[in-house]
C-alpha cells in the first residue's frame, strides 16, 4: 500500500501530536512535491509527498529510534517497501545503514536538515519569510556552526555530493520550493 498524503498526514498526526514535527513532515512534504516538478518526476508527486510526511514519523516518540521504529510501523501497515526504503535512508549514517539510492531519497537525505536551516535564517530577516531570502544570507548563517547548530553542516554537504549538486544550486532550489510551500510562514 502506498498511502495518499493525505493519508500519510493522518498517519503521520496519529504519532506526532507536536506542532513543530507537523510542521517538518508539511514543509518536507511539500518540498519533495515541489522537487518532482523540478526533476521531471512530476506523476509521482503523491508518492514524493507521502515520504516527505512520513520521513520523520518515529521521531517524537521513539528518538533514540528514529529511522528504524517507523520501518516496523509502516510494515505493520502493510506500507510499501519503497516508501519504508525511502524513509529510512535519511538516517544513512546516523541511525541506520540504509543509503540513499533513488534521486528522491538523495533529495530528502538532503534537504531534511537544510529547511530548517533555511527556516531558522528566514526567521532572522526583518520579514521573517523565506519570500525575500537569498543564497548568500543562508551561506552566511550556514557558515557560523553556531547558528541552527542542530542542523547537520556535514549531512547537507553529502546530500549536495550524492546529488552532484553543487551547495549553492541546493540551497537556492531549496528556498524556492520552500517559498512554494503553504506550510511555510
Amino acid at each position: 500500500m502506498i498511502p495518499t498524503p493525505l493519508q500519510a498526514w493522518e498517519l503521520l498526526t496519529s504519532y506526532n501530536q507536536g506542532e513543530f514535527h507537523q510542521k517538518h513532515g508539511r514543509i518536507v512534504g511539500d518540498v519533495l512535491r515541489w522537487y518532482t516538478q523540478e526533476l521531471g518526476y512530476g506523476s509521482e508527486a503523491d508518492f514524493w509527498e507521502a515520504v516527505g510526511l512520513l520521513h520523520d514519523l518515529d521521531f517524537e516518540q521513539w528518538p533514540e529510534q528514529h529511522c528504524v521504529k517507523e520501518q516496523e510501523l509502516l510494515r505493520q501497515r502493510g506500507v510499501d517497501e519503497r516508501l519504508i526504503h525511502a524513509v529510512a535512508s535519511h538516517g544513512y549514517q546516523l541511525t541506520v545503514d540504509i543509503p540513499p539510492e533513488h534521486e528522491m531519497e538523495k533529495v530528502l537525505y538532503a534537504v531534511d536538515e537544510l529547511t530548517g536551516l533555511i527556516g531558522a535564517a528566514a526567521i532572522m530577516r526583518p520579514s521573517k519569510s523565506v519570500s525575500d531570502l537569498e543564497v548568500k544570507s543562508v551561506k552566511k548563517k550556514y557558515k557560523d556552526k553556531k547558528f541552527a547548530a542542530g542542523c547537520s553542516r556535514q549531512v547537507i554537504e553529502r546530500g549536495a555530493n550524492m546529488l552532484g549538486w553543487d551547495l549553492n544550486d541546493l540551497i537556492g532550489r531549496t528556498i524556492q520550493a520552500m517559498r512554494a510551500s503553504s506550510a511555510v510562514d
